[in-house]
């Protein structure tokens, strides 16, 4: 038996995994397939896409263990809304990935069998976006989620976009786009 800063360290080491995750500049995709139990769930929510498999099931299991999904709370709420999060934190239900994809914890769920090409076929998309581009989106979408539309947020986003107009990566998309040609970071 763990004391309890024993498992505070733990978790805190949790904690400390998924933040990059969920920050990091490049896209992160999430297969899913199986189960995806507790701190699995705590993974996808840090994913920027989610494609289940059918059949794959979820749940917010500690509840069931005497425990609260404290460390991965964070990032659950966020991807399901705190509505949902009570729901399932509360009964630690299991759930399908229909309704995973329902609740917005998932954005795909798709045939076992089709689980690879599904994710390829993101992976794709992915590819045809500037990375500077892709990074600046998702730091967009941390700053901006729930933020009033006042006049500090429109300078805000007015020069993120100016910013990224000016960059080289900005310049060369719009360029390739006028002399329609795909970017140099697109791969031929």
């Amino acid at each position: 038996t763990l004391s309890e800063k024993e498992t505070q360290e733990d978790a805190y080491r949790l904690a400390v995994m998924l933040k990059p995750l969920d920050i990091l500049p490049k896209p992160v995709i999430g297969r899913i397939q199986g189960a995806a139990f507790a701190g699995g769930i705590g993974l996808v929510s840090c994913c920027d896409v989610a494609i289940a498999a059918e059949g794959t099931r979820f749940s917010l299991s500690e509840v069931k263990i005497g425990l609260a999904p404290a460390t991965i709370g964070p990032y659950v709420t966020a991807a399901i809304g705190p509505r949902q999060m009570r729901r399932y934190a509360i009964s630690g239900e299991v759930f399908e990935a229909t309704e995973a994809r329902r609740l917005g914890l998932v954005h795909e769920v798709v045939p076992a069998e089709g689980l690879d090409a599904a994710v390829e076929t993101i992976v794709s998309e992915f590819l045809l976006g500037g990375p500077e581009a892709q990074a600046a989106s998702k730091l967009l979408v941390r700053d901006v989620t729930y933020r009033a539309v006042d006049e500090a947020l429109m300078r805000d986003t007015a020069s993120r976009i100016a910013k990224r107009r000016a960059s080289p990566e900005g310049i060369e998309g719009l360029q390739s786009f006028l002399e329609k040609r795909k970017p140099s970071w697109v791969r031929r």
